[in-house]
């Protein structure tokens, strides 16, 4: 392996990485497709402070000039946010491509892992995990994030699966994969904007030092791949589920039509159900990332204690 050399760790990421304290990886598609500029800079700092109001060091994760980075700085999410769509999505598949040819990039849920754990982040925190979508027994449309999850050690903490997605398929592809899906606090798992599904995750791990065990004995097995935490999203943020589905319904209407597919169908859907909502569903994606920030933090304090 010859990462090495197109990674780049910020020195406090390094140093924490180096003496085994606590380390936060957060992906930067949030920061470039999930919020118009200068809420996407607000909230990426502001989730950088949560970890580490919590005792952990975060690093956001992007590529900038074809490098892969570990740790931004200020500067480095401003500019994110600032060229916001401009800036290539990055999944697996194109992150040869984007490397070799000096491009920026902003990490998916899948890429942030890969940079993660080559940079020896073993706890992620992000807003909702890619999955099987809606209607995917014709199109085939499942998220590498669900393939990453199956291959990568990284515990990735969220608030479930994006709610546009087809979450009785999603859980069943990560049951085929071999991916432990915990519920924290809760055998249910969240459904981004609200709080319930009405689905049955693996198991409830009911604190960060539990859900750190599980951790620890996952990577001292030599068990392959990820877990994934499902943390519901705070109940006075959580939407109705009717409210909610209803805005879902339309937004996926509005893609068919646009003929919208592929890797622009995320950034499309949530966009659409913020104006649907007025905004509402905006201020509960915020407010869930900190709350996962707050959750993979007190985790990565409980996981450097072992």
């Amino acid at each position: 392996m010859n990462y090495e050399k197109y990674l780049d760790i910020a020195p406090e990421v390094a140093e924490a990485v180096k003496n085994g304290n606590p380390v936060v990886a957060l992906e930067s598609t949030i920061i470039s497709h999930g919020m118009p500029y200068p809420q996407n800079v607000e909230t990426a700092l502001n989730v950088e402070q949560v970890i580490r109001d919590n005792g952990a060091v975060p690093a956001t994760i992007a590529i900038i000039g074809g490098r892969l980075k570990a740790g931004l700085s200020k500067d480095q999410i401003e500019y994110l946010g600032k060229t916001g769509q401009a800036v290539t999505k990055v999944s697996r598949r194109d992150l040869p491509l984007i490397v070799a040819r000096g491009m920026d990039g902003a990490t998916t849920v899948a890429t942030t892992m890969i940079i993660a754990a080559m940079a020896g982040i073993p706890i992620f925190a992000t807003g909702g995990i890619g999955g099987v979508h809606r209607g995917a027994q014709q199109t085939f449309d499942i998220s590498a994030d669900l393939e990453e999850l199956a291959m990568t050690p990284v515990t990735v903490v969220c608030a479930g699966a994006k709610a546009i997605l087809d979450l009785p398929l999603t859980l069943e592809y990560l049951e085929t994969k071999g991916v432990p899906v915990l519920g924290y606090q809760t055998d249910e798992l969240a459904a981004f904007y609200s709080r319930h599904s009405g689905l049955k995750v693996d198991y409830q791990v009911d604190s960060p030092e539990d859900l750190a065990r599980a951790i620890f004995v996952k990577r001292e097995l030599g068990l392959q791949g990820g877990i994934l935490v499902s943390n519901p999203i705070p109940e006075e943020y959580s939407m109705d589920r009717e409210v909610i589905d209803k805005a879902i319904d339309q937004a996926i209407r509005e893609a068919e039509e646009k003929g919208i597919h592929g890797k622009e169908t995320t950034p499309f859907l949530l966009a659409r159900i913020k104006d649907i909502t007025g905004g509402d569903s905006l201020d509960s994606n915020i407010q869930l990332v900190y709350n996962n920030a707050a959750l993979a933090a007190k985790t990565a304090v409980a996981l450097s204690a072992l």
